[in-house]
């Protein structure tokens, strides 16, 4: 994988599409994703936008933006005016086109900047979305932005199985992410399990259940409506259709979806939210 280091000129875009229900800003401390070989990068809809690519195999690159931490000061009190003005909350999405932790966060702390930016500066609301383990190193400043702003951290767990035959492992064990979740949640923090996109589950009963035990709350997301297309078209262009009927007959449809809403609604009354108002906290807990 190439790594660089680019700085960018501005890091909070304004959302539009999916995310527009959801927040009003987005923000990437990186561009591409480390983990784009991974599972979760089959179905990433980020492999399509030829803006963020540029002809670049998914997974194979990795830009720093070495001063998103800068930038976010220098603009947030401008994009939280024009938030304002429009009657929403200033709240941010971090991150929706790459993952905040990356392996490279460590040594780069592109991130950890950034978030001690914001308890400077705090947004109205943070969403922090991932699909590692490796949330637990900003744990302390998580704790102590939470008082800040409304804080949601948000923890893709998108199945039960620890593999998946015919699809690349997991970024992260789903046993690391399980024990991920409790931990945020037993420091205090507001955290959400995002079964997204929704992939065939072993014992969906077994799984909602450790579920509900580590978490507050559960959104459920299908990739049909979930990846940018009403009828999930980029999707169905890759291999993870195929492999999921082959795990389970009719795991790519939103039927399955429904069916699994329904017994993790069940199993967890009044916590489990689906696709954007689920992501966007609407029909969740307060």
């Amino acid at each position: 994988m190439k790594v660089e280091s680019v700085p960018v000129k501005s890091v909070l875009t304004r959302t539009s599409g999916y995310l527009r229900d959801v927040c009003s800003h987005s923000l990437q401390p990186y561009r591409g994703c480390s983990y784009g070989r991974s599972l979760c990068g089959v179905a990433c809809y980020v492999q399509h936008n030829g803006w963020v690519t540029k002809g670049r195999p998914w997974g194979g690159f990795l830009e720093a933006r070495v001063n998103a931490a800068e930038r976010y000061r220098a603009t947030a009190a401008a994009e939280r005016r024009w938030a304002h003005r429009r009657g929403a909350a200033f709240s941010i999405f971090l991150s929706s086109s790459t993952d905040p932790f990356v392996p490279q966060e460590r040594r780069l702390g592109v991130t950890a900047a950034v978030l001690a930016a914001m308890v400077e500066e705090p947004p109205d609301e943070l969403i922090v979305q991932t699909h590692s383990h490796r949330v637990l190193d900003a744990l302390p400043v998580l704790v102590e932005l939470a008082p800040r702003t409304r804080l949601r951290v948000h923890l893709s767990i998108e199945t039960d199985r620890e593999e998946l035959p015919g699809l690349p492992p997991h970024a992260c064990a789903v046993a690391r992410r399980v024990e991920a979740a409790g931990r945020l949640r037993e420091a205090g923090l507001r955290t959400v399990v995002t079964v997204s996109p929704l992939l065939p589950l072993a014992d969906p009963r077994a799984f909602f259940t450790t579920l509900g035990r580590v978490a507050d709350a559960v959104v459920v997301d299908h990739f049909i409506g979930g990846d940018g297309t009403a009828d999930g078209s980029r999707t169905r262009r890759t291999a993870l259709p195929a492999a999921l009927e082959a795990l389970h007959p009719g795991a790519s449809e939103l039927a399955y979806r429904d069916e699994v809403v329904a017994l993790a609604r069940e199993l967890l009354p009044g916590r489990v939210g689906v696709g954007p108002d689920g992501f966007a906290g609407r029909l969740l807990p307060a």
